[in-house]
């Protein structure tokens, strides 16, 4: 028979890549073809072809070859599969490989239950490789039964998405064995996402759902193995097709014909590209056209392009590619074609045995450290899992560093610190990874530096009593300033760092404060008057009376006024490189370095300038001049580094001058906020003084417990040497 698949068919790509699997009397499974020889299925779908018990463990004998059929193609003819001895995966209890304990009947999930099926001979002239994505949750996928027939067909919808299986729940049609095995397809997404691998049994038979109050029973439940899971379980299974990219490939054809100047460099490129990728290479008829839609229609195939492309460029170029604008500009594209995958298979496969061997980083706490902006990312299960998120996200700007190297720079230097014998090993792995993903071997040593400095800190605070949560507001006037968006942050001692609330519509100041106490209230559960809270706000926006902003409160505790009976903190959201530089020499002064006062005199910007640069240790400033100059002054203390700035909203002169260098003279500046709280609420205590200094005291307060990211820069992107 020749093909039946209707060209038309918006199922085409997976009749044609559909096969049955045949026992003695007729399907007993499904399968999918994966490459031209080799066919993904289950493996108790072969002992079943085979007469054995379905969790049987021992490699099928190659000399009993496995029938099967692609019934959408040629339904006549039928082909002879093989297990291969490396991808046999037999279903086992536990989830680590060489224990091999078979499940206990009726038990979901397990592990393993997968095979790969050398055949014979190449597929049926019409048959093709099926194209896989990852399922994405709350897309519907169909299922076809093993027969062959295009119904019975299951339709389905992801429940829940874990290793080592993918739960769906049924929408249509009706659950039976023939399904196991075979590919489940995203029609939206024109890709297999996952092979059905069981459905929910007691005592071997799928079980009568349990009727509810309107005689209807809940939707029957099937299980998958997913693609992250398929790639875990089989290191060695030649990457799968995917659907081939249409963004960004004519831009990559472009510049790979300014990178490969002669056919020889093409032709050279594709049979690696060919060889690495499991294809048969073009040889002589080899073009940059061929060589481009090698690798976008293959998983990873766009990385592992540019890895052969690196090499290929190093051996004929000296300094090699990453100093060519060339190179840098084929990155960018990449990024287009191949979004969420940056590392080549085999690097991905090192990678993932490393971390295998990884125990003292949790992967959860490694995304919100990494990743503080991004929202909804998926749980990790493990550190594997947290890399392959990592791997998906471009560096914020500014940043010369990816994600996923920063994920696992932070890993290693966990494991040096905790005597891990992997984290020479994770180093070897970044210091090779790094250029080829134009990231300079300077920016990685800075991040790494900086990072052992993080983690020291963090452990030599851990032995201590942990630090109260702290919330965060990031303040976004609107001109004149009595209207703001926000973003709402929580920074606590055990690594957690991430927006809980955002208002992207101006709001007035009690909606602030009322969101400040939600936060309190529900997300650290610590006590208004007690709380740490600190507000963020630009140079422009310092003078902002935040501690006078009020919520009514209810009965039981009366208003509610941020900054007046808590620590108060108003900060600089603007950092530059030479900014950091100094304020980190005044940082490490503080302890001998004397409080400087800038006066009425010193309002002249050439005035106070010089003050600053012949007093460049000092990084306790007092402020005392009038309200018109103060907003200059404060730009050009925060210019100089300086990180703890003292001054009066209203007043100036001599005597409060002297009052306000007291007030910080020999205190530790570490518990200046603390004095300048209480001085506050000593102003509020006593309302017959209405010229009480603390009345209008305002503080910027930036010490050597330097704000997390990314309300400012990381110290490493501030230190890099400037690009050639």
């Amino acid at each position: 028979m020749r093909p039946q698949v209707n060209p038309a068919s918006a199922d085409a790509p997976l009749l044609r890549a559909f096969v049955s699997v045949l026992g003695q009397a007729g399907p007993v499974g499904a399968a999918v073809l994966i490459t031209p020889r080799l066919v993904l299925t289950c493996a108790h779908v072969v002992n079943s072809a085979r007469g054995r018990d379905r969790f049987a463990t021992t490699l099928p004998s190659r000399a009993e070859p496995v029938a099967l059929r692609l019934p959408h193609v040629d339904r006549e003819r039928v082909l002879a599969g093989r297990a291969v001895p490396e991808m046999w995966r037999p279903p086992r209890a536990r989830p680590e490989p060489g224990r091999l304990l078979p499940p206990a009947a009726g038990s979901l999930p397990y592990y393993g239950d997968l095979v790969v099926l050398e055949l014979d001979a190449d597929a049926p002239p019409g048959a093709e490789p099926a194209p896989f994505l990852p399922h994405r949750d709350g897309n519907e996928v169909v299922a076809l039964w093993a027969s062959g027939h295009t119904l019975p067909t299951l339709r389905a919808v992801p429940r829940v998405s874990a290793h080592p299986w993918t739960a769906l729940d049924v929408l249509g049609g009706t659950v039976a064995d023939g399904f196991s095995g075979g590919p489940l397809w995203d029609r939206d997404r024109q890709a297999v996402v996952g092979i059905v691998v069981a459905a929910h049994e007691v005592s071997g038979r799928p079980e009568e759902p349990a009727p509810t109050a309107d005689g209807q029973g809940p939707p029957a439940a099937v299980y998958a193995i997913g693609l992250s899971s398929i790639e875990a379980e089989l290191p060695d299974l030649p990457p799968v097709a995917v659907p081939a990219a249409g963004r960004g490939r004519q831009q990559l054809l472009s510049v790979l014909e300014r990178l490969l100047t002669s056919r020889q460099d093409v032709r050279d490129c594709e049979e690696r590209l060919a060889a690495r990728l499991g294809r048969r290479s073009a040889g002589a008829a080899a073009d940059v056209e061929r060589l481009v839609g090698l690798a976008v229609g293959v998983r990873r195939g766009v990385p592992e392009l540019l890895d052969i492309v690196y090499d290929h460029l190093a051996e004929r170029r000296p300094g090699g590619p990453a100093e060519t604008a060339d190179w840098q500009r084929l990155l960018r594209i990449a990024r287009v074609v191949s979004p969420r995958e940056r590392l080549a298979v085999g690097r991905r496969r090192n990678l993932t045995a490393l971390l295998a061997h990884c125990h003292t980083v949790d992967p959860g706490r490694l995304l919100r450290t990494v990743l503080p902006y991004a929202d909804g990312t998926p749980l990790p299960v493990d550190l594997a899992d947290a890399a392959d998120v990592l791997e998906g996200y471009d560096p914020h700007p500014g940043q010369p560093m990816p994600p996923l190297l920063q994920g696992v720079v932070r890993i290693g230097v966990h494991e040096r610190a905790a005597g891990g014998e992997v984290a020479d090993d994770l180093d070897a792995w970044v210091r090779s990874t790094a250029p080829r993903l134009g990231v300079a071997p300077a920016a990685v040593d800075q991040f790494r530096a900086d990072a052992t400095a993080v983690h020291t800190t963090a452990a030599a605070a851990s032995r201590h009593p942990a630090a109260p949560p702290r919330v965060q507001v990031e303040l976004l006037p609107a001109p004149p300033g009595n209207l703001f968006t926000y973003q709402i942050w929580v920074w606590s001692g055990d690594g957690r760092h991430e927006v809980v609330l955002t208002q992207d519509t101006e709001v007035a100041s009690d909606r602030v404060v009322e969101a400040i106490r939600l936060v309190l209230r529900t997300e650290v559960r610590e006590h208004p008057e007690t709380a740490l809270l600190e507000f963020f706000v630009s140079p422009a926006w310092l003078r902002l009376d935040v501690d006078a902003w009020a919520f009514p409160g209810d009965g039981d505790d009366g208003g509610f006024y941020p900054g007046i009976t808590r620590r108060v903190v108003l900060r600089s959201s603007e950092r530059t490189r030479e900014t950091y530089a100094s304020w980190k020499r005044r940082s490490s002064a503080l302890p001998t370095s004397p409080r400087l006062l800038l006066d009425e005199r010193c309002t002249d910007p050439a005035v106070v300038r010089a003050r600053l640069e012949v007093s460049p240790e000092a990084g306790i400033v007092v402020v005392s001049c009038d309200r018109q100059q103060q907003g200059r002054v404060l730009r050009q203390c925060l210019e100089a580094g300086v990180h703890t700035v003292l001054w009066h909203r209203e007043d100036h002169g001599g005597r409060l001058s002297a009052a306000l260098l007291a007030l910080v003279e020999g205190v530790d500046h570490t518990l200046i906020p603390e004095v300048v709280r209480l001085e506050r609420a000593k102003a509020m205590a006593d309302p017959d003084c209405p010229t009480h200094h603390g009345r209008r005291l305002s503080l910027l307060h930036d010490g050597p417990d330097h704000r997390p990211p990314p309300l400012a820069p990381d110290p490493w992107a501030l230190t890099q040497p400037s690009p050639s």
